[in-house]
């Protein structure tokens, strides 16, 4: 199910003083793409702002899937995380933790889809799951089965990077690690992808 990025106001989930509501307005009016404004707007119902969230974090989401879940599920289970989010957004206290929130749907979306993974592995296997026509394709998702093999916290950041094509910037902004710890993540990351391209090259 796509997630309506219409910019029809729902029900509010909550109170609000009308000094707080002009603010978050003003900011998001103003083009303050801060995450914390648009929140505020979004718990109050306001679907338009939980669109340009949408746009925001979605790249984010994406690529913390993809990290764990076969490519081919990634874009479903996003939506499937945006929708659980945007029930949800009544209980988020802190707006601005927002990016961290979503990230941890994300990441409890993916546990839940592998659980399921594990009672239909007996399964027959449909045709389109046979093979990969497309040289290109499988030699990103051969990338991307070796990027998944890494530790969790590596893999992530090195498919936000590689993948999704954030900035170290955006990746600290959106997933709520510091600037220090994306660099880390990263550079381990690489390393460690690298030994294990190498080491598959000496085969």
């Amino acid at each position: 199910m796509l997630v309506s990025l219409s910019a029809e106001r729902g029900p509010r989930q909550g109170p609000r003083s009308p000094a707080s509501s002009a603010r978050a307005a003003a900011g998001a009016a103003d083009g303050d793409d801060s995450s914390a404004a648009l929140v505020a707007l979004a718990v109050e119902g306001d679907r338009a702002a939980f669109g340009r969230l949408f746009r925001m974090f979605a790249p984010m989401v994406h690529g913390i899937l993809l990290a764990r879940v076969p490519s081919r599920e990634a874009r479903d289970l996003m939506q499937d995380v945006f929708v659980s989010a945007l029930e949800r957004l009544g209980s988020l206290r802190q707006a601005d933790a927002f990016g961290g929130w979503l990230a941890m749907i994300a990441r409890n979306r993916a546990t839940d889809f592998h659980r399921r993974e594990e009672h239909r592995r007996t399964a027959p296997l449909e045709d389109e799951d046979v093979g990969v026509c497309d040289p290109d394709r499988a030699q990103v998702e051969e990338l991307l089965a070796h990027i998944r093999e890494l530790p969790a916290a590596y893999s992530e950041t090195l498919v936000l990077r590689l993948v999704e094509g954030m900035t170290g910037p955006e990746i600290s902004a959106r997933v709520g690690l510091t600037p220090d710890s994306v660099r880390v993540n990263l550079h381990r990351g690489m390393a460690l992808l690298r030994k294990r391209l190498s080491a598959e090259d000496g085969r």
